[in-house]
């Protein structure tokens, strides 16, 4: 049995420590990734993933770390992927969030690990996907994934979440409508938190009225939760917000249906990158590669029809020039 292998099988026997190598492995876009989730796909499809968004300063860690508790009550086993701001040098996430959440390391049914975005436009890597149904396949009732901070071109999120959740908080300007044309129409549960602030209860009536703009009648009716992390104030009805959502969609659809949409998320997700990867082993060895780019510089080749000549011939193992 190859090492890998062997890593997969202790993880999915209940290795902590092999869950978080098989996750470094993908992480750093190890040559087995592949082989990796060809392994772990089969024990997929019982997790219920949670996304949860929000900008920064809305206080989406203290949140998740009262949310999850309240979890474990219910006898939820929870994971909890916090993605990061990758380092520019490194890769690596900045921030930590488990320093914000240190309580829930000693708990033995939950498991927390941050990633970073690794610059991804759409808040999340191709390695956070992987991570999830690695999750997924041990046997985490839900997994929670914290992302970056709100974007407009932040919306990955909803492509793996069974439910997105949107965190906000008063006093944070112009926010509410720097995230409208985005992750608003996205949300299926929104959180105003920092209750205790003045204007939260004004900041959750132009949430519920930009909804009532945008929600047909036969669609999920959301409710907007105020809450108070710090002091564990109205996150019970946060949870039971995330089930009663939970149940609409599976009374509209069911759980194949769910997990169908995460799969052919996380099939294209392999697919872009060992395409990418095919791309990078193709421009270290094009015999000409110097030649053509001095072509184009000096405008004597156009540079679109040398990228449409080259798509179709990418994967041709054989061709070691660039067409043009």
């Amino acid at each position: 049995m190859t090492d890998y292998m062997e890593l997969v099988d202790k993880m999915l026997r209940g290795s902590r420590y092999a869950l978080a190598k098989v996750i470094s492995l993908i992480e750093n876009s190890s040559p087995y990734t592949s082989k990796i989730m060809k392994e772990v796909y089969p024990h997929t499809g019982g997790a219920d993933i949670v996304g949860i968004t929000g900008p920064p300063g809305a206080g989406k860690s203290t949140l998740i770390d009262k949310l999850v508790k309240e979890l474990r009550e219910d006898s939820k086993k929870v994971a909890i992927i916090a993605v990061d701001p990758s380092s520019p040098f490194t890769g690596g996430a900045i921030l930590g969030d488990r320093i914000r959440m240190i309580d829930l390391l000693l708990d033995d049914g939950v498991y927390m690990r941050s990633m970073g975005n690794r610059g991804s436009l759409g808040g999340l890597s191709t390695a956070t996907y992987f991570a999830a149904a690695v999750l997924d396949a041990c046997k985490f009732d839900c997994i929670i994934i914290e992302t970056v901070g709100v974007g407009q071109s932040e919306v990955d999120i909803i492509k793996i979440a069974d439910t997105v959740m949107l965190v906000m908080a008063p006093g944070m300007g112009d926010d509410i409508q720097a995230i409208k044309a985005g992750v608003l129409e996205t949300g299926d549960v929104f959180v105003v938190n920092k209750a205790d602030r003045n204007g939260a209860d004004l900041l959750r009536r132009e949430i519920e009225y930009m909804l009532r703009q945008n929600s047909p009648e036969e669609k999920w009716k959301p409710h907007v939760i105020l809450t108070d992390s710090r002091h564990g104030t109205g996150t019970r009805d946060v949870i039971d917000e995330v089930y009663r959502h939970r149940r609409f969609t599976l009374e509209q659809t069911d759980r194949q249906a769910s997990s169908r949409k995460k799969l052919k998320q996380q099939m294209i997700r392999l697919m872009e990158k060992e395409f990418k990867e095919a791309i990078k082993e193709k421009f270290s060895y094009y015999e000409n590669l110097d030649e053509v780019l001095d072509e184009v510089l000096s405008g004597k080749v156009d540079f679109m029809n040398v990228v449409e000549k080259n798509i179709s011939g990418i994967m041709k193992p054989d061709n070691k020039k660039i067409l043009y």
